[in-house]
Parts: C-alpha cells; sequence; structure tokens
C-alpha cells in the first residue's frame, strides 16, 4: 500500500477550499459573538466517562477509544462538542442564569454520516444554556440559518420535531425494552409493516397512534392533524403548540418549514424540540439542533439547554470563494527601506510575496509589484 494513502473518508484539505472553510469559519464566529456567544475551545481527547456521560449509545458507537499511557484510562478522541460544551457550563462556568457558548474544532467519527460525508469535521456550533422557554429555540435555530447564508445556503428548508411527542404516545405501553426498541428502530426507518407487527398486542387506541406517526410529515398544517389522531397527553400538547409557535415564527420570515413527528434523531439524547436544516438538492441536513436538557444532569447540574452545530467542511461546498487583493510580487532583499515597506503593506492585510533572486521572471503572474520610484517603495500594476 502506499504511504502516502489516507484512511477511508479522511481527506486533505486544499488552499482553495481551505480558504473557503477558514473565511467561513471566522464569519460564523463573529456571527455568534453579534448574539452574545462566548467562544470556548474544549481538547480534543478527554476520558471516555466525561466524554460519553448522557449522550447514549450512538455517540459511544462513533467514538474512537485508546488507552492513556499516564493514567491508564480509557481516552475518548470527540466525536461530538456539544457534551463537552455541556462539561465546561456545568463545572467550569457555573453561571447563574443564561449562559451562550460556541465553538470550532475538529471531531472525528469512527463511522460517515450520510451520504458522501467525511469521518472527520470541522463541528461549528453554539449553545444557550439556562432558559427553558421558546426563545431560547427560536434564538439557536435563527442563528443556525443566519450562518447558513452566510455560506450561500439562501433557500433553507426547516425541519422540525420534537421528542416528546414520541414519547407521549409509548407513554403506558406495556412491552419489554426489546420490544420498546424495536418500536423505535422501525418508527426511525418509517417501517409501517413492522409497525403493524410490533404493535399487534397494543390496545386500539396506542397501536392507531404509533402506526400515524409515520404519516404525520408534510408542512405545518401537519400539527393540526396530529392534534386529531394524536391521544390527549401533556407532553404531545405541549410538544404540538410549541411546534405550532416555532412554525408560525419561521414562515413570518420568509423560511420554508416542514415537520416530521416520526423523527427519531437523538431520540436518548435530545428531550424536546429538535430541528434539521437541508439546503435545496443536498440530501445530507447541512445543520442540526435541538433541546438537550438531562445532559447536564450527568454533569449534576440539571440545566436547560439547546444549541445546533454544523460540519464547517460540508457547509463550505456552498460557499464562494472569497475575493481577495491581488498578491503583490517584491523583490528578496535588504534593500533601504524595502523591509519596512513589505512589513507595512502585510500589517494593512495585503499579500506580498517576496521573489528569490534568479526567480525574477516570476513576477510576471503578478498583476501588482512593488518598486523603488525616487526613493520611495510603492506598489505599481504591471503593465
Amino acid at each position: 500500500m502506499s504511504n502516502w494513502r489516507l484512511p477511508e473518508y479522511f481527506s486533505d484539505v486544499l488552499p482553495r477550499e481551505a480558504a473557503v472553510i477558514e473565511h467561513l469559519r471566522r464569519a460564523c464566529l463573529d456571527t455568534a459573538r453579534g448574539y452574545g456567544y462566548a467562544l470556548v475551545m474544549p481538547p480534543l481527547l478527554e476520558f471516555v466517562d466525561s466524554l460519553l456521560s448522557g449522550t447514549g449509545q450512538d455517540l459511544d458507537l462513533q467514538t474512537f477509544k485508546l488507552i492513556d499511557q499516564i493514567s491508564g484510562r480509557a481516552l475518548g478522541l470527540r466525536a461530538d462538542m456539544t457534551p463537552q460544551a455541556a462539561r465546561i457550563d456545568a463545572h467550569l462556568l457555573n453561571q447563574d442564569g443564561v449562559t451562550r457558548v460556541c465553538y470550532c474544532g475538529s471531531a472525528v467519527r469512527t463511522h460517515p454520516e450520510g451520504v458522501h460525508a467525511s469521518r472527520e469535521i470541522l463541528q461549528f456550533g453554539a449553545e444557550l444554556y439556562g432558559h427553558a422557554g421558546l426563545e431560547a429555540d427560536l434564538e439557536v435555530q435563527q442563528l443556525a440559518l443566519d450562518c447558513l447564508r452566510l455560506a450561500g445556503v439562501d433557500r433553507a428548508a426547516l425541519d422540525l420535531a420534537d421528542n416528546r411527542i414520541v414519547r407521549g404516545v409509548l407513554s403506558g405501553l406495556l412491552l419489554g425494552s426489546q420490544d420498546m426498541e424495536a418500536i423505535l428502530d422501525a418508527l426511525a426507518s418509517k417501517d409501517a409493516g413492522e409497525l403493524r407487527l410490533l404493535t399487534r398486542d397494543c390496545t386500539p387506541t396506542q397501536r392507531a397512534a404509533i402506526l400515524a406517526l409515520p404519516e404525520l410529515y408534510g408542512d405545518a398544517d401537519v400539527l393540526l392533524e396530529a392534534r386529531r389522531v394524536l391521544p390527549q397527553h401533556a407532553l404531545i400538547s405541549q410538544a404540538i403548540d410549541d411546534l405550532s409557535a416555532l412554525a408560525r415564527h419561521h414562515q413570518q420570515q420568509g423560511a420554508q418549514v416542514q415537520i416530521d413527528l416520526a423523527d427519531m434523531r437523538g431520540y436518548r439524547y435530545h428531550s424536546g424540540v429538535i430541528f434539521s436544516v437541508y439546503a435545496q438538492g443536498y440530501a445530507n441536513a447541512v445543520a442540526r439542533g435541538g433541546r438537550y436538557d438531562e445532559v447536564g444532569a450527568s454533569f449534576g447540574r440539571p440545566r436547560a439547554a439547546t444549541g445546533f452545530s454544523m460540519d464547517l467542511r460540508e457547509v463550505a461546498g456552498f460557499a464562494a470563494a472569497p475575493q481577495a487583493s491581488a498578491a503583490i510580487a517584491a523583490e528578496w532583499s535588504t534593500a533601504s527601506g524595502l523591509p519596512e515597506a513589505v512589513a507595512n503593506l502585510r500589517r494593512r492585510g495585503e499579500t506580498v510575496v517576496q521573489l528569490p533572486p534568479g526567480q525574477a521572471h516570476e513576477a510576471s503572474a503578478f498583476s501588482r509589484q512593488l518598486v523603488q520610484r525616487g526613493g520611495a517603495w510603492l506598489v505599481e500594476d504591471r503593465g
């Protein structure tokens, strides 16, 4: 095997793409700062029991693990930065009231998620702690949409769901854990035939509600149908009310909204409203988020929490290359005043490429050059 080959689903990022990603990273962090989010930088490795606290089996299976040569304990290479942000909020910041944090860093997964996905992502995300109201959900959803617009995703579709609806429908089922897991898997795949088989021993009311869930997908009118066919349950009613309010707000802002009441993503992890954002003509969600109030409890500090994340390497595929001013060619010498002139130009944000002796012919590739006129160094366009 050639020693230059990379593992499957890992890739290098070459200059043009790297410039787009870096431009987008800075723009997203600046946008989050404008909302009041403070930047945090968690470590790439943590002890597994901390890294996976409260996250469920899905993230466990996606996490590379190794043994720490100092402590002898198992370490995890982070697959998702959200639990790390929750740990920072609970144990390091430990603030009263609302806390807003954002982050951007590499995360690595054992398996790719989605078509043409990478196992290494550049995860940008934002988390809001300490407020259980819909205002928090609206804020993180709006921030996600704003960041995606920076990448050129203007006609995004927002998919909304709420795990409380599935929990309300399944509450009271007298089934073993294995049968319950099978129902959850069938709901996730929207396998109506399997659901009919698995629910044959349920009461007629329970069975009708479970079989209705995969069909409750579409525009916001789905919520009207959900009120009609789903059982009267406090969790279900509150979830439908919240989804209705969120859908109405985003529609007023001109966004396309879809509802999927059988969305099982993060069922063991999320605790309420969840959302995904899709770009036109693209199969994978370009951003995902939702409530995960239970994660704080695993760190000893129960706290309302909601947030979102996206892979900037993936999202950058929608973005145009940043417009940069043409580079300036300069000779590589210690001629009087030249080092100072080059340094001043670079401080102003210009790109100055100094050409070593014997490479002056390469100056023809540049549209501008630094030349000496009357004792001063000036930038001139090449004729």
